[in-house]
C-alpha cells in the first residue's frame, strides 16, 4: 500500500475548477517534486492533503486512513506536516518557542527532545538564535525555522510549498541540501512544490507537472527532455512549435 493514495481529486473555488480529477500515489521514503505554472493547482493539492480545503470529489488515503475532508489537526495527528508558502513564523515568539509549538500533539517527550537536538544539528543557527524573536530572522533563516518546526511534529510525510520563494539561490541550495539530508538520514517522505521545473531537475526524485488542475507530465525530471518539459509547462503542442 502506498503511503499516500489520491484518486480522482476534485476541488473547486466557486465555479472554478482548481483540481480536476487528479490521481497520484506517493510511496514511503519517496521524494516527489510538484511543479507547474501559476494557477496549475499545486497549492490547492497540498492544502487538500493537509485538510485545509475540502474537496468536492475523490478521495485521499494516507497510511491506510481516509483523510478526505478531515480537519487539519486530525490529518496532522496521523503524521502529515505542512510547511506553507510564505514562511509563517510566530514573529513575536522566540525561535525555541516556535520549535516547541511543533511538539504540541506529541506524547513522547523524550523523542521530542531528541528531535530538537536533531534540528539543532541540521540548523546550527537556530540553536545560536534560540532566544531571539523569530520575526527578526532573515527570510532564509525563517524558512529554516518553519521546516524545523514541522520536523518537530515527528511527521511521516513532510509537505513544503515553494521553499525557494523569495530566497537567494545560495540560500535555496542550502535549504535543499537539508531536505535531501532528511531523506537520506531519516527516510522521510517529501512532497515539495516548486513553480520552477529547473529545481526539480537539480533535486531529482520523481516529478509531476500540473497544468489547469491536472497532471500533464510525470517521471524522472533528469530523464525528461527539456523541450518536452517546456511544452508541457506552457501547454504547447508540437504543431505550434513547428508552425
Amino acid at each position: 500500500m502506498s503511503l499516500l493514495d489520491i484518486k480522482d481529486l476534485t476541488v473547486r473555488y466557486g465555479g472554478i475548477g482548481a483540481l480536476r480529477g487528479l490521481s497520484l500515489r506517493l510511496e514511503a521514503g519517496e521524494l516527489l517534486m510538484v511543479t507547474g505554472p501559476n494557477g496549475a493547482g499545486k497549492s490547492t493539492l497540498t492544502k487538500a492533503i493537509a485538510g485545509l480545503v475540502k474537496p468536492q470529489g475523490g478521495r485521499i488515503v494516507f497510511d491506510g486512513h481516509l483523510v478526505t475532508g478531515r480537519a487539519p489537526e486530525t490529518v496532522a495527528a496521523l503524521g502529515i506536516s505542512m510547511v506553507p508558502e510564505g514562511r509563517q513564523v510566530f514573529g513575536s515568539m522566540t525561535v525555541l518557542e516556535n520549535l516547541r509549538v511543533g511538539t504540541g500533539m506529541r506524547r513522547d517527550r523524550l523523542a521530542a527532545a531528541a528531535d530538537l537536538e536533531y534540528v539543532h544539528d541540521l540548523f546550527p543557527l537556530l540553536k545560536e538564535r534560540s532566544h531571539s524573536q523569530a520575526g527578526l530572522l532573515s527570510g532564509g533563516q525563517q524558512q529554516m525555522l518553519v521546516i524545523a518546526r514541522a520536523l518537530m511534529t515527528g511527521p511521516k510525510l513532510l509537505i513544503i510549498d515553494e521553499p525557494s520563494l523569495g530566497l537567494a539561490p545560495k540560500v535555496t541550495d542550502q535549504v535543499y541540501e537539508v531536505l535531501l539530508r532528511l531523506r537520506q538520514e531519516r527516510q522521510l517522505t517529501l512532497l515539495i512544490v516548486e513553480q520552477s521545473s529547473t529545481r526539480a531537475v537539480l533535486t531529482g526524485g520523481r516529478m509531476v507537472m500540473l497544468r489547469e488542475g491536472g497532471i500533464v507530465l510525470e517521471g524522472d525530471p533528469r530523464a525528461i527532455p527539456a523541450r518536452t518539459m517546456q511544452q508541457a509547462y506552457f501547454g504547447i503542442e508540437d504543431s505550434e512549435v513547428t508552425a
